[in-house]
């Protein structure tokens, strides 16, 4: 494509996206969509561009207003996704010295919300619970997410899947958390790999492996995955289980639960069974009350903690919609705790930074649920490595990825998505 027609694309996909009607990533889809014409490297630069926008939108939007034409180009064109000849092909001369002249900022002459390209209202939790951390959180929140694989234990055996990998060209090591992750080494087609389409490979971050692990679910248990989505907890649970038992996927929206099916079928595992509900206190859940040996409600939320892959949603979210989000994390899980048999573990969690939306719900939940008695995760986790041959270094490495009795991960500290956990078991 010329330089020209490809800066006009990647313009009009920025302008779009920042008009935040919907989420980037389905605005993206359907840009592609409706121009099928692209070929694989204009969509990739388009959508790098497009989402390093987002990433990088205060410190752009600084530097754009000394140039001249339209924002959203400016904004494209700070942002663009190549060669810089390439695209400065494709500008007039005003623009190129504009364009070398950003160039010449220094970091220390920025605001600092122009290095952290941070909504006001979000810093400042962040800065709380951080400290002199801040900084290098931003940095981490603003970096493309690298790309993890799950193992699928059920098939596979990690080793395996590793030489699997190796014989395709693909850099890629163990997780340091996960017993059952990969960390993949650039951006290759993983869907492409013969281990992918046999199901022993899912594409799934090591934190959020860690939330399944931590259910710690058995061969022949009865388990709910309360808040299923497009399943990649589920797939994960189904393997630890060894495809005995029965495992069900609830979700309200029948659209997630339809993609986890062919996911499913990769998987080859048939204990899991999807059921669309209409809300948390759906008759079909009334069926399960004290039924289960495991829970885990993974809950709506910001998706604060995805902001690697997801940098739209700090434009979108706000303060107001965080506290709406509490009262409905904290609806499901009192209704979802319904379902947990005495002796079962109950598992909370949200791919969140906010505590409003993690130690503030929970520690509610222990309040108002006597009968749960909440487990510290570091214990849990350091019992869970040592199994896995971590040996004496297994609680100093289970209690740096915690605070408190909660695990919390954080992108800068532990190279995955932000997360938050919380376990309980009911009283017999």
């Amino acid at each position: 494509m010329h330089p020209k027609a490809l800066l006009e694309a990647c313009t009009e996909l920025v302008r779009l996206t920042l008009k935040f009607d919907h989420p980037a990533d389905a605005v993206v889809s359907r840009f592609f969509r409706e121009h099928r014409n692209l070929g694989p490297r204009e969509r990739n630069t388009l959508a790098e561009t497009t989402f390093a926008v987002l990433r990088q939108k205060l410190l752009f939007e600084h530097l754009a207003r000394s140039g001249s034409g339209p924002r959203e180009r400016r904004l494209a064109i700070l942002g663009f996704h190549g060669d810089r000849n390439y695209i400065k092909s494709a500008l007039d001369e005003q623009e190129k010295k504009w364009l070398d002249a950003t160039d010449t900022v220094r970091p220390d002459e920025l605001m600092p919300h122009h290095r952290h390209n941070l909504p006001d209202w979000l810093v400042q939790p962040l800065k709380a619970q951080v400290g002199d951390e801040f900084e290098a959180l931003a940095r981490s929140m603003n970096e493309p997410a690298g790309l993890d694989l799950r193992v699928n234990i059920y098939k596979q055996k990690r080793p395996v899947a590793l030489a699997a990998l190796e014989k395709a060209a693909i850099k890629a090591k163990a997780t340091p958390y996960s017993p059952w992750g990969i960390r993949v080494e650039g951006k290759p087609a993983i869907n492409r790999v013969k281990a992918f389409e046999d199901g022993e490979l899912e594409v799934q971050d090591e934190g959020s492996q860690l939330l399944a692990w931590l259910l710690e679910a058995k061969r022949g248990e009865m388990v709910t995955d309360f808040c299923a989505g497009a399943g990649g907890k589920t797939l994960a649970i189904g393997a630890t289980m060894r495809n005995t038992g029965r495992l069900y996927a609830l979700d309200v929206s029948g659209h997630r639960l339809d993609a986890l099916k062919p996911r499913l079928a990769r998987s080859g595992l048939s204990n899991v069974h999807p059921v669309a509900i209409a809300h948390e206190r759906d008759e079909r859940i009334k069926r399960l009350a004290g039924k289960m040996d495991r829970v885990l409600v993974d809950a709506p939320c910001s998706g604060l903690g995805t902001l690697r892959r997801n940098p739209d949603l700090k434009w979108r979210q706000t303060a107001a919609g965080v506290l709406e989000l509490q009262a409905k994390q904290t609806a499901i899980l009192n209704s979802a705790a319904r379902l947990v048999k005495a002796g079962g573990r109950l598992v909370y969690a949200t791919c969140s930074v906010l505590p409003e939306e993690n130690e503030a719900v929970a520690e509610a939940f222990s309040a108002a649920h006597p009968d749960f008695t909440l487990l510290p995760v570091a214990d849990l986790l350091a019992r869970l490595m040592a199994t896995e041959g971590a040996g004496e270094a297994a609680t100093g490495v289970a209690e740096g990825l915690c605070a408190g009795p909660f695990l919390r991960l954080w992108p800068h500290r532990h190279q995955t998505d932000g997360f938050f956990a919380a376990v309980w078991e009911r009283r017999a």
